[in-house]
């Protein structure tokens, strides 16, 4: 899905296949490399921690922590082993949402490819937490129930989820930006009665449709995601 208002930096021709790279791939690089910095100060500093954290340390203790909770007590213990990317895909969406309170900086979340591909990837790891922990029983479940005549029903089933996911993310952000865009085409209409008002308006609006609602939105992701995979790798 193109958006023809997305500004457009380039285009790479693989194998006869044109990329296009849009603020979208670009502020996803960006937020990425922030992100892979901040695990690798982590990684340095990971020396110099002591048993009385202080500073540093006890943000990242804290953060640990506060994850390893909301793993315990909403997903299933066997995926414990997959916090490290729970963490990274909260992180990478809470970014990503409320990017756009920065000027002149579009939400990368607010294009649908960005939140179809990592609900595809939330998808993959379903059938493989399904299948790693519960073999065929998993496939019969899922695929073959109650008949196996049922499979074309139940893959289209099984797919849905990702697009759904993807959907919400998408349109809930995409919702906001338009809401605050409209807001500030109305603006000078404001103005022209309440001048004072109309230069304080955007900031509350900003607060909740970048801030609180983006946030909001990578913690449903992230959960529901959680949830998928944990109910795949539960035993039949």
């Amino acid at each position: 899905m193109f958006d023809a208002n997305v500004p457009v930096h380039g285009v790479v021709s693989i194998g006869g296949i044109d990329l296009w790279i849009t603020n979208t791939i670009i502020m996803g690089w960006i937020i990425s490399a922030v992100l892979i910095l901040f695990a690798v100060v982590v990684r340095i500093k990971l020396k110099g921690f002591t048993d009385r954290p202080k500073g540093f340390q006890n943000v990242v203790e804290m953060l640990v922590d506060m994850f390893n909770n909301f793993m315990k007590s909403n997903g299933n213990p066997a995926i414990m082993w997959m916090g490290g990317w729970f963490f990274s895909l909260f992180a990478f969406l809470l970014i990503s949402n409320i990017v756009g309170i920065l000027p002149l900086q579009r939400p990368p979340t607010a294009d649908w490819p960005l939140p179809f591909a990592l609900a595809l990837t939330s998808f993959f790891f379903i059938a493989f937490s399904g299948i790693r922990y519960n073999g065929f029983k998993y496939i019969k479940r899922t695929y073959l129930s109650p008949h196996w005549v049922f499979l074309p029903v139940n893959i289209l089933g099984e797919f849905s989820r990702p697009i759904s996911l993807s959907f919400r993310l998408f349109g809930n952000i995409l919702g906001g930006l338009i809401l605050v865009a409209m807001l500030y085409q109305l603006t000078p209409v404001i103005a022209d009665v309440a001048r004072p008002a109309a230069f304080f308006i955007p900031i509350p609006l900003h607060l909740i449709f970048d801030l609180a609602f983006g946030a909001l939105q990578a913690f449903i992701f992230t959960i529901l995601s959680l949830t998928f995979i944990g109910l795949a790798a539960a035993e039949s």
